[in-house]
């Protein structure tokens, strides 16, 4: 566990160095999101209810499927400029690349995450602080997950990357819209409803919206929990297997 650690450690630094020589890119990153609260949360307002506790948490959900996701943009960048084969020559634990690099991820999407919280209590929203914290513990679990299937990806897209940008491209929107973070589903035709029901989103973005509103007990945290669980799960089995075999 302590080499486990100490791995993970050394590829979060190495990840996360160039972020620190340019921060202006994480505000950067920001703007999507930004312009969702604002805008998209504002036609929302008093069509779902509470409409900023209904929507922030969509938005967090959002912005963790699309920023793990990217990273399996930087992995490939580096299998076809050859730093990725230096770094498999060294006795670095093959989980701990992958949990190492998701790390940088998540990290960014929490800091991120704290601004747009910041940012929605002064338009309406309420802050319960454990549901908050527990929140943000399983968009990290979730996060790691979908970095690892990034990185799956990217090995198998690699040299051409063709492969990478056409599925990332083609599954995040759909994802999006069949797990309820933009529109509730409840108003949605039999069959999309349907087809939601086998989206593991949309029972994290449930669970999401019960811990922020401080309902604990929910049992959408369970569902939503099994489901980052699982999602972390085969991720980080699947990225252990090719790292090992594609690489």
């Amino acid at each position: 566990m302590t080499t486990f650690l100490r791995d993970t450690a050394t590829v979060f630094t190495r990840e996360f160095r160039p972020s620190l020589r340019n921060p202006a890119g994480l505000l950067f990153e920001m703007g999507q999101p930004l312009l969702f609260l604002f805008l998209f949360g504002s036609l929302l307002d008093g069509a779902v209810g509470s409409s900023w506790q209904w929507f922030v948490p969509g938005i967090l959900v959002m912005m963790c499927l699309t920023g793990p996701m990217s990273a399996g943009y930087t992995l490939l960048v580096e299998l076809i400029g050859g730093a990725m084969e230096r770094l498999l020559v060294t006795p670095l634990n093959r989980t701990a690349m992958l949990v190492g690099k998701s790390a940088k991820a998540m990290l960014t999407l929490l800091v991120q995450a704290v601004l747009i919280i910041a940012l929605a209590i002064p338009l309406g929203f309420e802050l319960h602080a454990a549901g908050v914290v527990a929140g943000l513990a399983q968009l990290v679990l979730f996060g790691v997950g979908l970095g690892a299937f990034s990185f799956v990806l990217a090995i198998k897209s690699a040299p051409g990357g063709t492969l990478f940008y056409i599925v990332s491209q083609s599954i995040v929107f759909p994802l999006l819209l069949l797990s309820g973070v933009l529109l509730p589903l409840e108003s949605a035709p039999g069959w999309l409803r349907a087809a939601g029901q086998l989206n593991p989103i949309t029972y994290i973005v449930d669970a999401q919206r019960a811990l922020f509103a401080g309902d604990l007990t929910s049992p959408s945290v369970l569902y939503g929990t099994a489901a980052a669980c699982a999602v972390a799960a085969a991720g980080l089995y699947l990225g252990n297997r090719a790292l090992r075999q594609g690489v």
